[in-house]
């Protein structure tokens, strides 16, 4: 069935096969309603005339508690081999919880099950991040992987709906390159037809940046990869990276706009994330202190306070780990560190007009120690200026004439930014480290499964 406007209405009726089936996420409206369920043993037991079976289906998870007096000696047999991760279908009335308000459970009639799983390697003991990762497809299962990867989703999707409010476009950069935006000493290379050399990207930046001029605002998002041989608790040999771009933008309309960004995704995590934030144990405190504006400091003013609180950090230096655990024991909200030192930064960065030695450029600092999540700033805008400073900086022109090009033919002032997905839900999620936040890490010694 369609709409005049030929849209189609969605519905959950695609998935049911009878009136009574329906999904964890859904009982609420089914209270004093017999339903059928279908999901995953997460942990089974009996104490005394009673059993229990929490039940997961991918959109929440559930008690089921079947009084043994009620049921079917066929029931009570499937019951016994409910063994963790077997696959079952359950019939039972809704009800909610006696003592929690808003937790539902399952007062059960009948259990069957689909597939029996025996053996499953990932109990309830704890396990080494090593075994772990050996047995990623399965851990992903577990209360916490389940959690992280709702959070991921919601970040994802409030990107999306962000962007969309605001008139940009999604414009796909390409994955395999002939060049490198920022050198080609952390890029995986490959041999590409006859051609000679390509590099999987680590940035689609400088490709979007294209597209502004067509588009006005856009923006990327997509996996990018970089091949430094580090090991850190916030390093990935493949991401995914959201980039965007806007015309006619300055510096501050580029910050502000980023502190909406992010005060909109952890708004939308906090609204629709509060079971898997409860999972993860995560203090909601912090998040619920971000909104805007945030607090703004020139990297020279942040330099002065780390040296009053005893760091080595110098004038034209980057913040290192220890530098952004001091300034987080300072701050307890995100924090735009701007007007960086241009030797430290990258050439496409616009300088400021009362101080050339400076880029008007912002890195955001998100509190409790994270460390930078954000970093954006406005764009060199004018041919010659750009050209000069490639030159100075030994970027090949012959590579990056097309992007010359973009300041030669309607050149107009933009900025742009870019966050790391998977630190964003480090941070916002709580995760211990950050391969736990990608369904399929890819670390300096893992590429498997």
């Amino acid at each position: 069935m369609t709409t005049q406007a030929n849209t189609p209405i969605i519905t959950e009726d695609v998935f049911l096969t009878s009136p009574k089936d329906t999904r964890i996420a859904n009982l609420a409206a089914r209270v004093g309603q017999e339903v059928t369920l279908h999901g995953w043993v997460n942990t089974a037991r009996s104490s005394g005339k009673i059993s229990f079976i929490e039940l997961r289906d991918g959109s929440g998870y559930v008690q089921c508690v079947g009084e043994h007096h009620l049921l079917s000696p066929e029931t009570m047999t499937e019951i016994q081999r409910c063994s963790q991760e077997s696959s079952i279908t359950v019939d039972g009335v809704v009800q909610e919880h006696p003592k929690q308000k808003g937790v539902y459970e399952i007062n059960l009639r009948r259990v069957q099950v689909l597939h029996q799983a025996l053996d499953y390697p990932l109990g309830k003991k704890d396990h080494g991040p090593d075994f772990l990762l050996e047995n990623r497809h399965l851990w992903l299962r577990s209360r916490t992987q389940w959690a992280i990867q709702r959070i991921r989703n919601t970040i994802i999707h409030a990107t999306y709906e962000f962007f969309s409010a605001y008139g940009f476009i999604k414009i796909d950069a390409p994955i395999i390159t002939s060049t490198a935006c920022e050198g080609t000493t952390t890029l995986f290379s490959m041999d590409y037809h006859d051609l000679g050399k390509a590099y999987l990207s680590q940035s689609g930046q400088l490709y979007i940046e294209a597209a502004v001029m067509s588009h006005g605002r856009v923006f990327d998002f997509g996996p990018v990869f970089r091949a430094e041989k580090s090991k850190t608790k916030k390093h990935l040999s493949e991401f995914w990276m959201m980039d965007a771009e806007m015309a006619f933008c300055t510096h501050q309309q580029n910050m502000r706009f980023q502190e909406e960004l992010i005060s909109y995704i952890i708004g939308r995590v906090l609204a629709l994330n509060q079971a898997e934030l409860a999972t993860m144990k995560r203090n909601t405190a912090t998040l619920e202190k971000v909104k805007p504006p945030f607090v703004r400091l020139t990297h020279a003013q942040v330099v002065q306070m780390l040296q009053k609180e005893g760091a080595t950090i110098k004038a034209n230096d980057d913040l290192g780990a220890p530098d952004e655990a001091i300034l987080a024991k300072l701050f307890d909200v995100p924090v735009f560190i701007e007007r960086w030192p241009a030797e430290i930064k990258a050439f496409y960065m616009k300088r400021a007009s009362d101080d050339p030695s400076v880029v008007l450029a912002a890195d955001l600092m998100a509190p409790e120690g994270f460390g930078e999540i954000l970093g954006g700033s406005q764009r060199e805008d004018d041919y010659e200026t750009l050209k000069k400073r490639m030159e100075s900086e030994n970027v090949p022109i012959s590579e990056f004439q097309w992007y010359l090009d973009l300041r030669k033919y309607g050149s107009v002032p933009h900025a742009g930014f870019g966050f790391g997905l998977e630190r964003l839900v480090n941070w916002i999620s709580g995760a211990e480290h950050i391969r736990e936040t990608i369904p399929f890490p890819r670390l300096l010694y893992r590429f498997k499964p």
